[in-house]
């Protein structure tokens, strides 16, 4: 039997990525207008036609080049072509954000992606074998560990979303030679030759003369990467079990137990509860930083911060959070003690009211020191002392909202929208609205 047509080669990656996708959910092909986008959408279709499921493209316009425009004309008109729903999202590239371009055009990408793709549904990619040779090889030059060097899994979950990429195993060769036998046409991003692009420097320069020594060198590089990829899921496997060890809350683990551990099991099991927060995780000095801090005295106030994430060690517990300022210093609104209120970390659900009384004018200000409430059955105690009662950590006791009654303070709220003290004479519920 002759060997298939590259094209129906593909075409069986494609049935199989479509047989691991949820009967009745949308498949979004991720469409940019150039050659690997242009014929993945192609190849989905005949397979979504073949077993009745739901396709639409999706088309994000950076607006960085003046090719922008022809490749959503393209994209326009390949769809109108096979009858795909189309939608185009033009999006804003944050330059500034200190990214750099790549990877703020990539940030932009995945947004306009999380707006249109529902929890759920499938967003397939177009990247292929060479793609992720290079991708193994920036993670290699910028020292990433295996998780980096593991680059783009072929699948996984991304905010509810099955992500796919079934051309991952496929060179570009063998996608050109497909895309001729399909009589398929597609535009050339003109920036593909720039070699100031750090990635266009490994395709157009670093590549081709790897290849020129070792012919299979993208292949030995996507098969390193799916090494690094298989012992990343073993790491996470102990990290998971050395969690579970510690109690198994990922924002909480104790630090004797923690300090029971290699120094690098401690490196992995942090980095992995801030994975499972959805936290960014720490670079390597700021997080041989935090375990030096393991062994700080038990009074130290230890906080070590990078990007949106923070730790801090309190009692004996190590606490992994997102990084979030306290009240302003001179903030402060006027509130009826009924309407949702918006305050310093949210917009929350809360009522307020005098027992047996009408409504009140109240006036909520961060705190400023020194508050008294009279407490039932208590008198009147020290704000400050009443919180350390409550067992409030110091970076939430900083958070802390005060409700005032003329000059009177009369209840304290914490960051999670709940009423942590309330005076006597005085009566207060979280109602559930808002958005925390």
């Amino acid at each position: 039997m002759g060997r298939l047509p590259e094209s129906d080669a593909l075409q069986v990656l494609i049935d199989n990525a479509l047989a691991r996708t949820a009967p009745g959910r949308i498949v979004w092909v991720a469409l940019s207008g150039g050659l690997d986008s242009s014929l993945l959408l192609t190849l989905t279709v005949a397979a979504c036609r073949r077993h009745s499921r739901p396709l639409k493209a999706l088309h994000v316009h950076h607006g960085l080049q003046h090719a922008a425009d022809a490749f959503e004309a393209h994209c326009r008109q390949l769809c109108a072509n096979i009858d795909v729903p189309l939608v185009v999202e033009r999006v804003r590239v944050e330059l500034d954000s200190g990214l750099g371009l790549e990877a703020a055009a990539r940030q932009a990408r995945y947004a306009a992606f999380a707006r249109h793709v529902r929890p759920g549904e499938a967003l397939w990619l177009a990247q292929h074998r060479d793609d992720q040779a290079e991708t193994f090889l920036l993670a290699a030059l910028r020292g990433s560990g295996v998780r980096g060097l593991a680059a783009m899994p072929a699948n996984r979950e991304w905010q509810g979303v099955q992500l796919e990429r079934p051309l991952l195993a496929c060179s570009r060769a063998m996608l050109e030679t497909a895309a001729g036998q399909l009589g398929l046409t597609w535009i050339e991003d003109p920036t593909n030759s720039d070699d100031s692009l750090e990635r266009n420097f490994l395709r157009c320069r670093v590549l081709p003369l790897l290849q020129s020594r070792w012919p299979h060198a993208a292949e030995a590089l996507a098969r390193s990467a799916a090494h690094a990829a298989a012992t990343d899921a073993v790491t996470d496997e102990l990290a998971a079990l050395d969690l579970s060890a510690l109690g198994g809350d990922p924002a909480c683990l104790p630090v004797a137990l923690l300090m029971g551990l290699s120094v690098a099991r401690q490196r992995l099991l942090v980095r992995y509860a801030c994975q499972q927060l959805a936290l960014p995780t720490p670079p390597e000095r700021r997080l041989a930083t935090l375990l030096e801090q393991l062994e700080a005295r038990r009074d130290a106030q230890v906080r070590v911060a990078w990007n949106t994430a923070e730790a801090r060690i309190w009692r004996d517990r190590l606490y992994l959070l997102s990084n979030q300022p306290g009240v302003p210093a001179r903030w402060q609104i006027e509130w009826n003690g009924q309407s949702l209120v918006t305050t310093p970390w949210g917009r929350v659900g809360i009522t307020l009211e005098p027992q047996g009384g009408s409504a009140a004018t109240l006036r909520l200000t961060g705190r400023q020191g020194g508050e008294r409430l009279h407490v039932a059955r208590r008198g009147t105690r020290d704000l400050k002392r009443l919180l350390q009662e409550a067992d409030l950590p110091p970076w939430v006791r900083e958070r802390v909202v005060v409700a005032w009654h003329q000059d009177e303070p009369v209840a304290a709220l914490v960051p999670e929208g709940d009423w942590i003290v309330v005076a006597e004479g005085w009566r207060a519920r979280h109602t559930g609205l808002g958005s925390g």
